[in-house]
């Protein structure tokens, strides 16, 4: 029942990439509108984790993950009929809203439900491939029912499962919530301040490069960023507890968490482009062939758990991270040419190694946390996962934008008008809507031109996530080597301090 809400969640991330064009035939946005269409889901999410955890903490994670339900189906419901722009805008971040109070309740309540340590390692792999599941069914779901239906159909889906969770959960999920919990509203608004800025500032760098206005919205969630920490330090009852950092397997944990992130994310978005852009597979063809990756991961996660049991989590993590690198490096051999065992070999490597590592980790950094605290502790995590996935979006999309370019600007074919370098040298999607402005044969040398700069540029962004993934596999042997194959429990004082309430109806 609890994988439901996080394969909703993911979902939602990636629905829109098929459904722009109709979107945009309908409502008519403007190119800034369909980029917060797509933004602002993630963007409200992200921003609003923590405090939700804390929300859910304090007044019952699975009331949240009722009210949360509520809140997603009515923005889907007002997505789907949406008449203008910024109607789907406000209707988008209403669903980010209701997402944000979803995933950490459901990891939360898996913390309460699943005292055995095995147990709750199961439960924590079978949501993480629901994590998966669901950005990798997305784009498929979109592109299937946009063949039959209106866009609007896409929101609409929701509903049905919306409606099951209403039902099942009071039935199903047992209430948690600590009373002494009590909700900050300056650490609330310190935290959204501090990476709202942040991950607005990373997606900007990504797409744009560097500039003064993205570089001052990261200098101001820094300062709000050591705001919330200096108000956690000193208050009585702190959003975050850091002395969870003093554990020795906390920080290093988490690192790993947003290393995972960094590159399958950041990654990725080469894979997918690879795809659409040089194999000039349509969108749903592309999506398909994505479902490898989340198929192996179903089958290689139940594996990672059960050889977690008997090694030392460290060695797993390790591993997890090493196939992870595999995969990048298969990716960075791709040519211009239909390798298509290639390119599912390499994404199906790195979606493994980075599943099995991340469910390790985050039953790791669960298993350090206290029931009372899960929740908070949860929002923490999936914050960093954003994080994560923006930062590697920005170095990594960085950097190939920088080789891209640069090859561009040595390979160009000669006899061009004027201002094609200009505009093709930026992304492979822009040469090849200006190689389309070209009779042939200009068009086709300008845009194999661009095909294979692009193919250039997978080897230093490959090479770098490389390169981190084995830093922090130094990092783990190092710091997590004393980790024995049994998750570490909170601490029994703990355990007994957090006032509990445990009830199976409407509590």
């Amino acid at each position: 029942m609890l994988i439901l809400p996080v394969l909703l969640v993911s979902m939602d991330i990636t629905v829109l990439y098929f459904a722009l064009p109709s979107i945009s035939a309908s409502l008519h946005p403007s190119g800034t509108q369909q980029l917060w269409m797509i933004d602002i889901y993630g963007f409200v999410l992200s921003g609003l984790l923590i405090t939700m955890g804390g929300v859910g903490d304090r007044i019952g994670r699975r009331r949240l993950l009722v009210l949360g339900s509520i809140v997603f189906g009515g923005a889907s419901a007002l997505a789907a009929f949406a008449g203008s722009p910024a109607v789907l805008i406000a209707a988008r971040a209403l669903q980010g809203v209701g997402g944000a109070t979803l995933m950490p309740s459901t990891l939360g309540l898996i913390r309460n439900m699943f005292h055995d340590a095995r147990q709750r390692r199961n439960a924590i792999a079978v949501w993480t491939v629901g994590m998966g599941m669901g950005s990798a069914i997305g784009p498929v779901l979109s592109g299937l029912l946009l063949t039959k239906f209106w866009w609007g159909s896409i929101f609409l889906v929701n509903l049905p499962f919306i409606a099951v969770l209403l039902l099942a959960l009071p039935l199903l999920v047992p209430e948690y919530r600590d009373r002494a919990t009590r909700l900050d509203l300056p650490s609330a608004l310190l935290s959204m301040g501090a990476v709202l800025p942040t991950v607005w500032a990373l997606k900007k760098f990504a797409a744009d490069g560097f500039s003064v206005e993205p570089a001052v919205s990261v200098a101001i969630g820094v300062v709000l960023g050591v705001a919330f920490v200096l108000r956690q330090r000193s208050h009585a009852h702190p959003m975050i507890d850091l002395t969870l950092f003093r554990r020795r397997g906390f920080g290093p944990s988490m690192s790993c968490n947003v290393v995972a992130y960094f590159t399958m994310v950041g990654f990725g978005i080469f894979t997918t482009q690879y795809l659409m852009e040089v194999l000039r597979m349509s969108p749903l063809e592309a999506a398909l062939w994505t479902l490898a990756s989340p198929v192996a991961i179903m089958f290689f996660a139940p594996i990672a758990v059960k050889t977690a049991a008997v090694v030392r989590p460290a060695y797993v993590i390790v591993a997890g991270f090493l196939i992870a690198a595999t995969g990048c490096f298969l990716v960075t051999r791709l040519g211009t040419d239909r390798n298509i065992p290639l390119i599912i070999s390499g994404t199906v490597c790195m979606g493994v190694g980075v599943v099995i590592s991340n469910t390790i980790v985050t039953d790791q950094i669960m298993g350090y946390t206290s029931e009372a605290q899960s929740g908070r502790v949860s929002a923490m995590l999936q914050t960093c996962q954003e994080l994560g996935g923006a930062l590697g979006v920005a170095v990594l999309g960085s950097i190939g934008a920088s080789v891209f370019g640069s090859t561009m600007d040595r390979t160009v074919p000669a006899g061009l008008p004027d201002g094609a370098l200009e505009a093709s040298r930026q992304t492979l999607g822009g040469a090849h809507n200006y190689s389309m402005t070209l009779k042939e044969p200009q068009a086709g040398h300008l845009f194999h031109t661009a095909q294979e700069a692009f193919v250039k540029s997978l080897t230093p962004a490959g090479y770098t996530a490389i390169g981190v993934l084995a830093l922090m596999s130094v990092f783990v042997l190092i710091s997590l080597r004393h980790v024995v194959p049994e998750a570490p429990a909170a601490p029994a004082a703990e355990e007994a301090a957090a006032e509990r309430e445990h009830s199976t109806a409407a509590a």
